[in-house]
Order: C-alpha cells, then sequence, then structure tokens
C-alpha cells in the first residue's frame, strides 16, 4: 500500500484523500516541464498538488492556480500547499475544468497536466481512482484541454503534457486542431532498452522544429538503481537519490 504521505526535500505531500498518489510518472513532469519566463501557472487536475508545489520550488515568483474536480483531493492539495513554503503563491480550486473555465480567469504563461488517459484500460472499482485514470466525457477530455489551453493561454504561452505514446498521438491531433503545436518531446523510457513508455510534450501556437531527447529512469543492468539523468533532474526534489 503506498504511503499517507511523500516526503521530499522542502516539502510533504499527504495523500490519504486522494485516488492518485505521488508518482514518478508526475515527478518527471514536474521537474521537466519548461517554465521559462512563468509568470502564471495552471495545474489542471492536481490531485495531491504535487505539480503546483514543484512549480514554486523551481520557480521564485511564479503565481501558480490549481483545479481539481474531487472535492477531497482539492482539500489535501489546499492543505498541501498551505503547509509549504510557498503557500502565498498556491491557490487550488475545487473545480471541474469546465466551472473554472466559466469563471475566464486571465491568461496563463504556463499550463501542466498530466491527465487521464487510460481511455481503453479496464475501469478500477474505485470511483474516484477511475475518475482520476479514464478520460470520461463528464470530466477532463483531450479536447477540453486543448481548448481550454488554446482560451487561456498568453501569447507565448506553453502547454505541458505527459501521456504515453499511443495516447499522445491522438492529443496531438486534438491539439492541432486547436491550433497547438509540439515544440519539445521527451521520450521516456523505464531502462535503455525498454519500450517508451511516456512522452512529456511541450505545447505552442507556433510551429517550429520539435526539440526531441530521450531519458531512462532506471540504470542499464540494474532496475534498483536510478539512471544518472534521473537522479541530476529530481537531484533537487527526492530525500535520497
Amino acid at each position: 500500500m503506498p504511503n499517507d504521505y511523500f516526503q521530499f526535500q522542502q516539502f510533504r505531500v499527504e495523500q490519504s484523500r486522494c485516488a492518485m498518489k505521488v508518482s514518478t510518472d508526475a515527478c518527471l513532469l514536474g521537474a521537466v516541464a519548461d517554465l521559462a519566463g512563468a509568470t502564471r501557472l495552471l495545474d489542471i487536475g492536481t490531485g495531491t498538488g504535487l505539480l503546483a508545489l514543484m512549480a514554486a520550488q523551481r520557480h521564485p515568483t511564479v503565481v501558480i492556480e490549481a483545479v481539481e474536480r474531487e472535492a477531497a483531493a482539492a482539500a489535501q492539495a489546499a492543505a498541501n500547499a498551505a503547509a509549504s513554503p510557498w503557500a502565498a503563491r498556491i491557490r487550488v480550486w475545487p473545480l471541474s475544468l469546465a466551472a473554472y473555465a466559466a469563471s475566464r480567469p486571465a491568461a496563463f504563461s504556463h499550463v501542466v497536466c498530466n491527465p487521464p488517459f487510460f481511455r481503453q484500460a479496464l475501469r478500477s472499482p474505485n470511483a474516484a481512482r477511475t475518475t482520476a485514470r479514464h478520460e470520461a466525457a463528464d470530466t477532463l477530455t483531450f479536447e477540453a484541454l486543448a481548448s481550454f489551453a488554446a482560451d487561456f493561454l498568453a501569447p507565448g504561452g506553453r502547454l505541458t503534457v505527459l501521456l504515453p505514446p499511443a495516447e499522445m498521438r491522438d492529443f496531438e491531433e486534438t491539439a492541432a486542431a486547436a491550433q497547438l503545436y509540439p515544440a519539445t518531446r521527451l521520450v521516456v523510457r523505464h531502462r535503455p532498452d525498454g519500450r517508451p513508455l511516456r512522452h512529456i510534450v511541450g505545447f505552442q501556437r507556433a510551429k517550429v522544429l520539435i526539440r526531441a531527447t530521450e531519458m531512462t529512469v532506471r540504470a542499464a543492468g540494474d532496475d534498483a538503481v536510478y539512471s544518472a539523468e534521473f537522479q541530476a533532474l529530481l537531484a533537487g526534489f527526492y530525500l535520497a537519490l
């Protein structure tokens, strides 16, 4: 069973009330997302608040908003933010993305999201976990995410998304229909000889030549050891690497 909390170097994430716990995927997204020039950042589907907290640690002045439709998770994310060193810069809204959009927030320089992507997999009997993991018409669809970013990204803004390869191809088509295009791509493998498991892609309005890189989570030949590149990325966050 996952722990009720995850202790980072500068903050603690309580997660007992959240269906989706702290994961390697989310930590990678939080560490990799390009925050250059960040002024206002939105974390969509914040869950525990992890991505908002990582952004606050990485960027000393960015103002962060986070939305989470599950009331228990939103309350826990708000508590995690309040207990952090960056409480004054993070606000959590217990709303769906559609309800948040209806409030007409100011434009964002950056939007980050680890969206639901198990669209074809078997659904969990745990309703909260199902909502967190599966794309559904009444929750966070790819179309809703792309449309929101197109409407609320500031000029030159960046949307960063993490998905498995097949789902990322689908999302790229959806994003293109909203006139958002890949600018950067990180291909993540578990080990050097493994298949790609996740893509972390930065989208923007201008079409450019994509900057593509790769990384592995574990060292070659030893699943018990993180790769040097993973350790370098998370060195400022994990207690021990």
